[in-house]
């Protein structure tokens, strides 16, 4: 299987520069996963979207859309998990 290109809107810039420098490390390094593996074991599917999952890292959550056929992981947000599903 070859690897997926991840794509980062700039929501997520603005979402990352609130976050904690640990928390921060965490979910970059979540995010730099899913070109090799863009369905991680915990990732879930949410409702009423055809192709968002989300991923938790500590109090955050990766929202992101998996496109299979053109090989893409596109991460729209990480918002602190009281407003995550606001959103998506």
């Amino acid at each position: 299987m070859s690897a997926f290109e991840v794509q980062v809107k700039t929501s997520v810039e603005r979402d990352l520069r609130k976050l904690g420098k640990d928390a921060l490390r965490r979910v970059l390094a979540r995010i730099g996963e899913f070109g090799g593996n863009p369905f991680p074991r915990n990732a879930v599917k949410l409702s009423g979207a055809e192709r968002l999952y989300r991923v938790r890292v500590g109090d955050y959550r990766i929202i992101f859309e998996v496109d299979p056929d053109a090989r893409v992981v596109t991460v729209h947000y990480v918002p602190h998990r009281s407003v995550a599903y606001d959103r998506a």
